[in-house]
Order: structure tokens, then C-alpha cells, then sequence
């Protein structure tokens, strides 16, 4: 401070005269954490600097202040009748860590809060994770200093199918904070997890809404949900329709042996109990539709056999529906 009282707030936060408030709240932010009484415990020289910075942004960083005190410098504050700080007077105790504090720090002297927004993180299970890119609003929220309407966040999650059926961890980056989620087994397309206190924090009051992950399930190759039970086509061969017996197939969790009855007509379902979606207290049931699964040319044998087989069948497959197809 000069002699006549007069602190250059510039010079304070080391930037230049002409300074965009992006500039100032970095540099506010590098000094604060420098100089922070957690820091510096006992030290009466660094809580005198910390509350020297915190004074110089909450001139510098309000665009009516810091008008006037370019205009009339050490006589701003009577230029234009504000109260101004007249020094910082912060109570440390009040906030449960630094990041609580210089969010309402930054809230108190007008700039932008620093809860408002989520930065993505990938996650550590095999391609999942890609976090949420952006930031998200908290929708209602009043303009200003007025209490916000809604502090809740949301974004979305893509799970592959294999984790929407076993469950698995995500881990987020959260208003700079890791949160390690869990995914519980068996969420289906558009399930919501609430993560408690995890959303946008209210500068200046330590209020922090809820975080709400929306979560979507890729589609599998081969197994499709319906409800709780799993759904599969069953590729057969056309003596494995007409005969019957035993065939392997695959299930989610892995091979089984089932028996085909003879004589199954394509599109009829095998259901297997308890090998289905994941659910309270069990598992659905797993349902294998059959189809024919023609080969592409069949060897001279086959076509020697089918031969025979035409020659011997003894019903026509189409006579009740021709009677029936008639107009």
C-alpha cells in the first residue's frame, strides 16, 4: 500500500493494466491458493496478502468497480457510492475445504461460480467412460445472486450390453472431483441413477443439488431385451428342425446343452428359466425362437437325400392353405 492508502489492485494480482477478467480470476486463483491461511498456518503475513488479493479481484473483477477506480483510483469507492470491502474480513472456519471457499469467494465478488460446470474424465472398464463433455446447467436457475431454482444436473451415459447386463464402475471428474459410480447389474435403456449432493453448486452457500446419469444401452448382435427375459434367434439345421435332439447354444453366461422336440415349426420359442435379464431377487428367462439356417450349396449327398425325401413325403405343406387363402 502507498503512502496516501492507495493499493494498485493490478500490481497486486501481478497482471496488466489492461487485463481481460479471464486473466485477473487466474491469477486471483494461483495467488489465492498460494497465499490461503490453510496453507500457510500461523503465517500473519500470508493471511494479510490473501485478504489483500481477495480485496483487489472483488474491485477488479466487478465491471462498475473497477470503472471507477481506473477513473478515480484510491477515491473510486466515494466516486460512485458503493461500499466497496474496505478489506476482506473472511471467516476460514466457515467452509469445509478451499475449493467451497473460492467458490463463494468468486459468487461474492460477481464473477462466475466455479460449481456450475462437469468436465468428463474417461473411465477404467474396457471402452466406456467417455464422461460428459461440456458442462451442464442447472435448468431454472435465477440469474444473479437470487437462490437458483433447481441446482440438480444431468448427462447421459453409454453402457455396452455386456454392462448393462453384469453391472461395472465408472469413474467421473465432477466439479474437479472424482466420483467412482457404481452401475448395478441389470439397468435397462433410459434407467436414471441419482448421485446425492454430486450436482451444481450455489456459490456462497455451500448448497449443491443432485446429479442424474441417464443411462443408454447399446444394441447386441445377437440378444435383444424385452422386459426382463432375454430374446435369441436359434439357427437350425433343417434335420435338427424335422428330427429334433440335442444342440448346444450359447447363453449370456456361456454354453448350454438343450433338446429340440421333432417336428418344431420355425418361429416357435425354447425357454430357458432363470438365464434371462438380471433382476430383483432372479433373473428373467431366456427365449430361443428357431429358424431355418439354410447352408449356401448343398454336397451331392444332401441333394441325393432330399431327393428322397420329396419322393416320400406324404402331405402337401400348403393344402389347408390354399382352401384358406380363397376370396
Amino acid at each position: 500500500m502507498g503512502a496516501n492508502g492507495y493499493r494498485d489492485y493490478f500490481k497486486v494480482l501481478g497482471v496488466d493494466r489492461g487485463a481481460d477478467a479471464d486473466t485477473i480470476k487466474r491469477s486471483f486463483r494461483k495467488l489465492a491458493r498460494q497465499y490461503h491461511p490453510d496453507v500457510n498456518p500461523g503465517n500473519q503475513g500470508a493471511e494479510a496478502k490473501f485478504k489483500e488479493i481477495s480485496e483487489a479481484y472483488e474491485v477488479l473483477s466487478d465491471p462498475d468497480k473497477r470503472r471507477r477506480y481506473e477513473q478515480f483510483g484510491q477515491y473510486w469507492n466515494q466516486a460512485g457510492g458503493g461500499s466497496g470491502m474496505g478489506g476482506v474480513d473472511v471467516d476460514f472456519g466457515r467452509y469445509g475445504n478451499f475449493d467451497d471457499f473460492i467458490n463463494d469467494l468468486l459468487g461474492r465478488f460477481g464473477g462466475p461460480g466455479g460449481g456450475a460446470g462437469f468436465a468428463g474424465a474417461p473411465g477404467g472398464f474396457g471402452g466406456f467412460g467417455s464422461g460428459f463433455p461440456g458442462g451442464f446447467g442447472a435448468p431454472g436457475a435465477s440469474a444473479g445472486r437470487g437462490v437458483p431454482l433447481n441446482l440438480d444436473a444431468e448427462a447421459s451415459i453409454n453402457l455396452s450390453f455386456a454392462e448393462a447386463f453384469r453391472g461395472c464402475e465408472r469413474t467421473l471428474a465432477v466439479n474437479d472431483e472424482r466420483v467412482q459410480v457404481r452401475i448395478p447389474a441389470g439397468v435397462k435403456p433410459g434407467s436414471r441413477l441419482r448421485l446425492k449432493g454430486k450436482g451444481n453448486l450455489q456459490p456462497g452457500t455451500g448448497r449443491r443439488g443432485d446429479l442424474y446419469l441417464n443411462l443408454q444401452v447399446q444394441d447386441h448382435p445377437i440378444w435383444t431385451l424385452d422386459g426382463d427375459q432375454l430374446k435369441a434367434d436359434l439357427p437350425l439345421s433343417l434335420d435338427e428342425l424335422a428330427l429334433g435332439g440335442e444342440v448346444r447354444v450359447a447363453t449370456p453366461d456361456g454354453e448350454a446343452t438343450v433338446t429340440v422336440p421333432p417336428a418344431m415349426a420355425v418361429g416357435r420359442s425354447l425357454r430357458l428359466k432363470g438365464k434371462g435379464w438380471p433382476r430383483a431377487g432372479g433373473r428373467g428367462d431366456l427365449l430361443l425362437s428357431l429358424s431355418l439356417k439354410q447352408p449356401a450349396s448343398y454336397s451331392e449327398q444332401e441333394r441325393e437325400l432330399l431327393e428322397q425325401l420329396r419322393a416320400a413325403r406324404s402331405s402337401d405343406p400348403r393344402s389347408t392353405w390354399l382352401q384358406d387363402a380363397r376370396l
